[in-house]
């Protein structure tokens, strides 16, 4: 794959001053904020809610909503759009457009400045996911080279208007998923293994030669660290989400493209050092999950996992220390879910509801927003 060295320099620049400058920017951010109440004058409060969705009227939009049923700030999208990346020191938000589109759409979730929309290169399309650097500075994205079909990490200047300063490769065909790990400095990167298009769209090319992978990546300088694939005989289980719990151990969720009475069990964990481990329950869930992963989440104390499966209506909860399936809830269509206070998670789903719970099947709340139909992941305000 053909990488403009220049920029791929620049970004690398940029980051390692983003990296040296983290723990003092972040504190001081923080310290800021935790003596200023101002900082909330808008009514977003921690544990609120950021999500895509669609709206009554069949346009696309994000939200900010809380527990109660407010609708607290929408923001139109000119698409449907997926996931979101939050930088919660400065309150930026960033949603991207579901793939292949290629539109990002940035604002203030505090509604202080005007949101802005910033676009791929001409050849490139967004994967639906990003995140932030540490300090905030810098933008990682998942993106596709339209030419060579090869998976990308896209850097962009946050206070650059979101300026596209590099790029280095995933490692792999179709990421998903990156998250920034605990350590500030380490990517990880879920390589889905499929093959698409830009003038096919979603349609998945390449389903006999899948090669799904995990790769950890330096974020300084785009230097491959570790790299874990699916073995042969599990080529076409898609590594699709990710979260890194307490101990700092990466799950992936999975999704499988060959017939659901197939399907292996499709939630597992790795780290740099540790290779692909599937977690086996006992009695196999993959086919009762309809081969289909939607989303993973860490629960605020980090010692829960939470897997969606929206094609079930169900999610799976698992025990991080013992690497154990430990219950599971049912709702329909639910595939967004996120990390609360303690050990508690909640899930949006496609028809419109909002519901927090506990795995021990402690229900908490259940709140429904009339005409939204919400997209394949949720965030919390922290």
């Amino acid at each position: 794959m053909a990488i403009d060295r220049r920029q791929l320099l620049i970004g690398a620049a940029v980051c390692l001053a983003s990296t040296a400058a983290a723990a003092h920017f972040g504190t001081a951010i923080a310290s800021a904020a935790a003596a200023d109440d101002s900082a909330f004058d808008s009514g977003i409060m921690p544990g609120d809610l950021i999500a895509a969705c669609r709206r009554p009227d069949g346009g696309y939009s994000v939200v900010i909503m809380s527990l109660d049923g407010t609708l607290l700030h929408e923001v139109p999208l000119e698409g449907r759009g997926h996931d979101i990346a939050l930088d919660h020191a400065s309150g930026r938000a960033v949603v991207f457009a579901r793939r292949p589109g290629t539109f990002a759409l940035s604002f203030d979730i505090h509604d202080r400045k005007p949101p802005s929309v910033f676009t791929t290169p001409a050849n490139r399309h967004f994967y639906g996911h990003g995140v932030f650097s540490r300090d905030g500075r810098l933008l990682y994205a998942t993106e596709h080279d339209n030419d060579t079909r090869d998976g990308l990490i896209g850097v962009y200047d946050v206070a650059g208007g979101f300026r596209r300063i590099g790029e280095f490769p995933s490692y792999g065909i179709g990421p998903h998923e990156v998250i920034l790990l605990a350590d500030g400095t380490t990517l990880a990167i879920a390589n889905g293994g499929i093959e698409t298009h830009v003038e096919t769209g979603r349609e998945k090319l390449n389903l006999s030669s899948m090669e799904p992978s995990l790769a950890f990546v330096d974020c300084r300088n785009g230097r491959l660290l570790a790299q874990h694939k699916q073995s042969a005989e599990l080529h076409r289980l898609s590594i699709r989400h990710l979260a890194q719990d307490a101990r700092g151990t990466v799950w992936f969720g999975c999704q499988w493209e060959g017939e659901n009475v197939d399907s292996p069990d499709l939630v597992g964990c790795a780290g740099l050092d540790a290779p692909l481990r599937i977690i086996a329950p006992p009695k196999p869930m993959g086919a009762s999950l309809a081969g289909y992963i939607g989303s993973v989440a860490v629960s605020g104390d980090g010692r829960l996992l939470a897997a969606s499966a929206p094609r079930a209506g169900r999610i799976v909860y698992i025990d991080t220390e013992r690497q154990q399936v430990v219950g599971e809830s049912q709702l329909a269509d639910s595939c967004g879910v996120t990390g609360m206070e303690g050990p508690g998670f909640a899930m949006t789903s496609g028809y419109g509801i909002v519901q927090t719970e506990q795995p021990d099947h402690t229900h908490l709340t259940t709140t429904t927003f009339p005409g939204r139909a919400f997209d394949n992941h949720v965030r919390v305000i922290g």
